[in-house]
């Protein structure tokens, strides 16, 4: 601004001669003297002229480009020449001069009166154009068009000319009265007239006035339109010539007042707004009443304050400067704080809030004024209790005690941040802004003067709080207590305001106050813990008090078990204590401020009475604190320290954690170690015992003397390695342990080997144990069996099969193991069937001796994990898998089962599980499911024990015996009454002996199968068959074609029960199988064998044409047809044997020939060829 500076106001306008103004020419430097009456006028009749222009009776669309132009036009040259009027005055108006009696020249008589005639013909302007709230609403509502367009209304023109007018008359008097020199300029014929006094600065004061009451109308116009909770982000202009005349005004006052003895911006604003919130209705009222319509004129005032202070940041050109001093106005703030927090003036909560946000908007940009602060508190100390809602919020509103201590302290901190939320009036209610009204004002005095202002206000805040007032607060009373000493603790003197809480907290008696109030209590104190802890202040002292008041709530709770509504109102108090404790600790950056005082023997009185969730609680809290302290004693001894923490020597500082172990061992481990055997012990234990452990690793010392020489070993002992613990704890206990490196090294290194054997026991345990919770007969859904006890088994056995161990015997057996994301049960039978396959390609004895103690050592007493499936019948998954993975064993593990060291163990697998005495007693027998489960693995067991019956040379007789003793208790039971496909195809006896049928052991197990069946199913009492017949020779059958072989002990054991089959059976089934077998008997046995193999046959053949030809003779003609369509040789061979049992028999009856025996063999001898035809002949002679 050129006219602040006294500069020429347009230096390069009106240099010539002459000057167009209103169309016509005009002298430069007379024509203001001159003919100021007629130019004044022009400027009147331009501004009608633009004024008839707006008027909307005869609008034409089709003119709308040519009123533009026009009005366009007419407000240049009124700008222009309110332009030169000002220049004259700069230029060619001389100073004051002392007038002689001497008469002057006309022209120098209208010159001297020039300066009276401009404020005249001001003044009548200024009455001619009104008010900018007089303005017809098609005129002001062109406050809203953008002037980006090309074609704008000529309301627009209008408005904006106004606008013009009424700067320029500002600037005209401002020049006027420097060009005077100081001299007061008289309008005398105003005064003539009216008989008031009229002058320039009155002028200029009344206008200036004048128009800043209209702007404030302007503004009070928006504001009826600007909710509450939209206050800061709506601003006070209708446009942006509106704010750019407000930044004028301020620079333009502000100005003059620091040269004369007129009043400042603030000053002026104050005046008219003071007269605002007066609100009388009397004619001495200030007119800006009469202008101003706002029922609300005190939120008004505050909203046009905190956007009027924000221009301060513009200088004279227009341009913000974000560093500038802002002049600041918190006299007329005190004033209105003290009406918004008045009594008697009954404000809403919603209108409190948006009063303090303006006023934390100006504790941003003013300079700190602490007496903002006692005024506010003198209201809020009185209303501690009040919740400060807003009803229409809804939810939002309602006020929230906060249920951590770390949530109490956010709150606090979110109030000393510099930065505002955008959402602050629906976060924040009233109190909270007050917060952060004096964090700010705090921290700026702070600041900027170098002395805490904690001092000027300690006391006021201190002497309203005594006993009656503690007692008489509420639990919103307390939580705004709490959060009014954190905020004076965070930003003052955190000791000094600490012990005045205690002191303070000292009035409220815990038997008089709630539940809710204690808590809220405890919340508190542990909220102050955090500030110290952030400011890295000993807790000790804060402490002493607080876990006092826990260990006797904790021994208390720990007697009233029965009392359950007494338990639950401890618990609240306990969960608070133990949630506090569990934030300190995250919190702490290097646990050396006297952290384990919180660690006191309350807790190993409260956790015998915790329930299971109580329990689950106070678990991860614990698994919290061991993880907290190992992680920062890591950082410790490696030297990794965060920059600029206060850090202490670093033996003291390994005492601290020292401590803080001790007291973690002392108070919680004994009870941790008396749950391990429990039942169901929670899933959080096995986390926190392995915790324990990793603790015990890091920290050995700590580590209470029950547990000495080797904590570490002694941890995995008791909770990984006693098979007394749950399978579901010890694979989530081991999981954790197993991928650590430090932890395997430090079992290397103290030279214990067994730990991977043990560890892997544990694992098959757990295999061996995952359904022995489940309920016998309950039916597993798909997502009962993926759930976290099978993905935490799933998690042991892929770090299972990474144990070097497991590893190495993976690599010499030569197998590849398959995705670690298997199936824990195919896991474990790839694991045993890869330990077979590696002793099987041992060499030497001492390698097959150790590898058989490793063996042995890695599946422990697998019997005992197994037991309590046989023990309860059940459940049937359980059996199944029980069954199938010692079948295994047995199976793949048969070399190592031989040797004498695991001898013992092979009998207790075959009397319990293949031999139990139920299977013996008639009125019991074998359950359903344990039968089940015996099929389908029973082929496993057969294998290995043929192997096994071959190999063992000391118990070789025995375990012959046993197997045949297997075979016969199990054959007639998995045999259907009726022969048939499907079901004697299942037979596991099928499976066990044509799978590699050729190997030395199958053909082992086949003979003694074939045995068996001989001596136990085959065996005719007379001619009267034995039971379920054709389902045998069915089974029978079925092994013949399933292995395509028939041997010599086939043939002795089973041909002359097939031949009697023939003859004493006429059902069509047992006839057609005997056929059938006798004819694989024949063929088989002919092909796969080196020697002849009329002899074993023929000699059977013999016997049985001998021993029944005397009654059969018929039948045995009729088999011998049938043998000799097969085999017509060995036929032949028995002509022999035949004639002579014929011509026994008719011996033997004495009755002759008989004639009938004879014809049929001689059907027989007529398909024998020549052999036949010459026994014919010798016959018949």
């Amino acid at each position: 601004m050129r006219l602040l500076l006294r500069l020429d106001p347009l230096p390069t306008d009106f240099e010539s001669d002459t000057v167009e103004l209103f169309g016509f020419q005009w002298v430069t430097e007379t024509a203001l003297v001159d003919s100021s009456d007629l130019l004044f006028g022009l400027l009147r009749q331009k501004i009608s002229t633009l004024e008839s222009l707006c008027q909307p009776l005869s609008f034409d669309f089709g003119q709308v480009s040519n009123i533009h132009t026009e009005a366009d036009d007419i407000r240049n040259q009124c700008v222009r020449f309110l332009h030169y009027v000002r220049v004259f005055i700069y230029r060619f108006m001389d100073p004051p001069k002392q007038l002689d009696d001497i008469s002057l020249h006309p022209y120098e008589e209208l010159e001297a009166q020039l300066p009276s005639k401009i404020v005249e013909e001001l003044q009548c302007l200024d009455l001619y154009i009104g008010h900018l709230q007089e303005l017809p609403s098609c005129v002001l509502g062109s406050f809203t068009i953008q002037p980006s367009g090309k074609v704008l209304p000529a309301s627009w023109h209008l408005l904006h000319l106004h606008l013009d007018i009424h700067w320029s008359i500002l600037e005209i008097l401002h020049i006027l009265g420097d060009k005077m020199q100081g001299q007061i300029v008289y309008a005398h014929q105003f005064i003539n007239l009216i008989g008031e006094n009229l002058t320039n600065v009155s002028l200029l004061e009344s206008h200036c006035e004048n128009l800043i009451c209209d702007l404030i109308g302007l503004a009070a116009n928006r504001y009826t339109k600007v909710r509450p909770s939209e206050a800061l982000n709506n601003h006070p202009y209708p446009c942006v010539c509106i704010k750019e005349m407000w930044v004028l005004i301020i620079q333009f006052l502000d100005h003059r007042s620091k040269g004369s003895s007129s009043e400042c911006f603030w000053n002026i604003l104050n005046k008219l707004l003071r007269s605002l919130l007066q609100e009388t209705n009397s004619s001495e009222a200030h007119h800006i009443c009469r202008v101003v319509q706002c029922k609300d004129t005190l939120g008004f005032s505050w909203w046009l304050i905190s956007h009027l202070s924000s221009l301060y940041n513009f200088d004279r050109n227009g341009s913000q400067e974000e560093q500038t001093q802002v002049v600041s106005n918190w006299k007329f703030v005190e004033e209105l704080l003290k009406k918004s927090s008045k009594p008697q003036n009954c404000l809403q909560e919603d209108q409190l809030r948006m009063h303090l946000h303006c006023c934390l908007s100006l504790c941003d940009i003013w300079e700190p004024h602490l007496p903002a602060v006692t005024i506010l508190w003198e209201y809020y100390s009185k209303n501690l209790n009040s919740s400060f809602n807003i009803s229409w919020l809804g939810v939002k509103s309602l006020a929230s005690v906060s249920k951590t201590p770390y949530s109490m302290l956010e709150v606090v901190k979110c109030c000393c941040a510099d930065e505002q939320t955008a959402d602050l009036y629906k976060s924040d209610n009233s109190y909270l802004i007050f917060l952060r009204i004096m964090a700010r004002l705090m921290k700026k005095a702070r600041d900027s003067s170098g002395t805490h202002p904690w001092k000027q206000i300690k006391g006021r805040i201190y002497s309203k709080f005594h006993q009656k007032k503690m007692q008489e607060l509420t639990e919103v009373g307390l939580q705004n207590f709490f959060t009014l000493f954190l905020l004076l603790a965070t930003v003052a003197e955190t000791e000094d305001v600490a012990s005045r809480v205690s002191d303070l907290l000292h009035f409220l008696v815990p038997s008089h106050i709630s539940t809710a109030q204690r808590n809220l209590v405890w919340r508190g104190n542990f909220a102050f813990l955090l500030v110290y802890v952030e400011k890295n202040l000993d807790i000790s002292a804060l402490v002493e008090k607080l876990a006092h008041g826990f260990r006797e709530t904790a021994k208390e709770f720990l007697v009233s078990k029965s009392d359950y509504g007494q338990r639950n109102t401890l618990w609240t108090l306990l969960s608070t204590y133990v949630d506090g404790v569990q934030e300190v600790f995250e919190t702490s950056p290097q646990l050396q401020l006297s952290e384990e005082k919180l660690l006191n023997d309350g807790f190993s009185m409260m956790l015998p009475a915790c329930r299971e969730s109580e329990l689950s609680s106070v678990l991860n809290f614990l698994q919290t604190a061991v993880s907290r302290l190992r992680t920062i004693n890591s950082r410790a001894a490696q030297g990794h320290w965060n920059a600029g923490s206060h850090l202490q020597p670093l033996t003291v500082m390994k005492e601290r954690h020292l401590a803080v172990a001790n007291a973690l061992w002392r108070n919680f481990f004994p009870f941790l170690k008396s749950l391990r055997l429990s039942e169901t012990p929670p899933f959080q234990l096995a986390d926190t015992a392995a915790a324990y452990t990793l603790l015990a690793l890091d920290m050995p010392s700590s580590a209470p003397s029950e547990l000495q020489p080797q904590p570490v070993l002694s941890m995995m002992q008791l909770f990984g390695w006693d098979d007394m613990i749950t399978p579901q704890f010890v694979s989530r206990y081991l999981s954790h342990l197993m991928p650590n490196r430090d932890l395997i090294e430090a079992l290397s290194a103290i030279g214990y080997s067994s730990y991977q054997a043990l560890t892997l026991r544990s694992w098959i345990r757990c295999v061996l144990q995952m359904f022995i919770d489940q309920p016998v007969g309950a039916i597993r859904t798909n997502s009962e069996q993926t759930s976290a006890p099978l993905e935490q088994l799933s998690e042991m056995t892929r770090l299972a099969f990474k144990l070097p161990e497991v590893e190495n015997i993976f690599i010499k057996g030569q197998v590849e193991p398959k995705s670690y994301k298997q199936d824990p049960k195919g896991a474990l039978l790839q694991f045993i069937k890869a330990a077979g396959v590696t002793y099987s390609g041992m060499q030497t004895l001492a390698d097959k001796s150790s590898m058989v103690s490793k063996c042995l050592e890695y599946i422990g007493d697998i019997l005992k994990y197994v037991k309590p499936y046989l023990t309860k019948k059940g459940p049937v998954e359980g059996l199944q898998l029980t069954y199938r993975t010692i079948g295994y064993l047995v199976r793949h593990w048969a070399l190592i089962l031989a040797t004498s060291k695991a001898q013992q163990l092979l009998f207790r697998i075959i009397d319990c599980l293949l031999l139990p005495h139920a299977l013996f007693q008639q009125d019991k027998g074998l359950p359903s499911a344990l039968l089940s489960a015996i099929k389908e693995s029973l082929q496993l067991f057969l294998q290995g024990l043929s192997v096994i019956s071959c190999q063992s040379q000391s118990q070789g007789a025995y375990m012959k015996q046993q197997l045949k003793t297997i075979i016969q208790q199990y054959f007639g039971r998995f045999l259907p009454s009726a022969p048939s496909v499907s079901q004697t195809g299942n037979h596991p006896l099928v499976f066990a002996v044509c799978r590699d049928s050729q190997s030395p052991h199958i053909v082992h197990l086949r003979r003694t199968l074939m045995q068996v069946l001989s001596e136990n199913y085959l065996q005719f009492k007379g001619p009267s068959p034995p039971p379920r017949l054709a389902s045998m020779l069915s089974f029978i059958l079925d092994v013949f074609q399933r292995s395509r072989i028939v041997d010599a002990g086939d043939v002795e054991n089973l041909l002359p029960s097939v031949l009697k089959c023939l003859i004493f059976v006429n059902e069509s089934q047992v006839r057609k199988f005997s056929t059938d077998i006798l004819q694989h008997m024949v063929e088989t046995y002919h092909r796969t064998t080196e020697r002849d193999p009329a002899l074993p046959m023929m000699t059977i053949l013999r016997k049985f044409i001998e021993e029944n030809s005397l009654i059969y003779d018929h039948q045995i003609y009729s088999i011998l047809e049938t043998l000799s369509i097969l085999d017509q040789h060995l036929v032949i061979n028995l002509i022999p044997t035949v004639t002579q049992s014929l011509k026994d028999s008719e011996h033997k009856r004495g009755l002759g020939r008989n004639a009938s025996s004879r014809e049929a063999y001689r059907r027989l001898l007529c398909q024998l060829g020549e052999h036949g035809q010459a026994e014919l002949q010798n016959l018949d002679n």
